[in-house]
């Protein structure tokens, strides 16, 4: 058959392989496979490995042995399991009630700044610029219990204090809280900042001609609008503090008397306190259990959640 006789393959017909693939979304996956990868070998891996190692007894250096649920029987039965429960509540709790409202005050108020919002808001976002543990180590210099620490000094001034801020078990914890909602509070300003600039006017506008005063204007207009990106950083900061590990690990070490023991401060005295070979399989196995509960609760919330947030 001579060139002239070659049947004529259509354009369209010619594309057809292409438009397969981009039909199919081979295209996508093949974008996406070195995220992929990276995303398995990087999460998915270590999260199947923990698995493995929480019913195993191991120290990663002598082979490992199957044991089994042992490994969650004896965490279980372990009395600073509760305690750490406890405290970890504790710690929660405190976050919740101050550390929650705090920024969304701090937002409502620079949004209401005509002048010199940028820098309100720089000054806000800087703790979060801090490196966690230099901010942890300039707090725990605040906290000296002595006359001299800053903290007692600026108290004493009106006759209060000294107070042993990380030395007593009643302040301990109250003082991890403080320092924690000074470091991560500039975030969710800056989320709720963005939030608010989607409010129309409008409404606010119209609040005004009806009298509403700023409180009114606050409960009524901004609120509601808020209301999805509230529940959102709530259930990320239950979900946050309840893995708070470097506040009580720098600054009291789980001390006075376990006051401070988390979970997380827990799993690492699992791992790395509790004997020089440590015990990893009791140390995942209770991270296992954490994330577990973390989960379902994150379900449980998005479900008790869910009407309420998208009407």
């Amino acid at each position: 058959m001579s060139v002239i006789d070659r049947p004529v393959v259509p354009a369209t017909a010619r594309k057809v392989p292409a438009r397969k693939v981009r039909g199919n979304g081979l295209a996508t996956v093949v974008f996406l496979l070195p995220m992929l990868v990276a995303f398995g070998v990087f999460s998915w891996f270590p999260i199947g490995r923990a698995l493995v190692m929480s019913v195993q007894q191991t120290n990663l250096v002598t082979p490992a042995t199957f044991v089994g649920v042992d490994n969650y029987v004896y965490v279980l039965h372990d009395p600073d399991l509760w305690t750490a429960i406890r405290n970890t509540g504790y710690f929660a709790g405190l976050a919740l009630v101050f550390g929650y409202p705090i920024p969304l005050l701090l937002a409502v108020l620079m949004s209401e700044v005509r002048r010199w919002r940028g820098v309100y808001t720089a000054l806000a976002y800087l703790p979060v610029v801090v490196p966690p543990v230099v901010a942890v180590l300039l707090w725990k210099f605040f906290y000296d219990g002595g006359p001299t620490g800053v903290f007692n000094t600026v108290l004493g001034w009106i006759g209060l204090g000294p107070y042993p801020w990380l030395n007593s078990s009643s302040l301990a914890m109250p003082s991890l809280v403080l320092e924690a909602t000074w470091a991560a509070a500039g975030g969710t300003v800056i989320i709720y900042l963005a939030a608010l600039t989607a409010v129309p006017p409008e409404l606010y506008d119209a609040a005004e001609v009806d009298g509403a005063s700023i409180r009114q204007k606050v409960w009524h207009v901004t609120l509601p609008q808020l209301r999805g990106v509230l529940l959102v950083t709530m259930i990320l900061q239950l979900i946050g503090t309840a893995q708070v590990f470097l506040e009580p690990y720098l600054f009291t070490g789980g001390g006075p008397s376990k006051a401070t023991l988390t979970l997380l401060l827990l799993v690492y005295d699992y791992a790395f306190g509790s004997s020089l070979s440590g015990d990893f399989g009791a140390a995942t196995a209770l991270s296992v259990m954490l994330a577990v509960v973390l989960a379902l609760l994150s379900a449980l919330y998005y479900r008790l959640t869910r009407s309420w947030s998208q009407s």
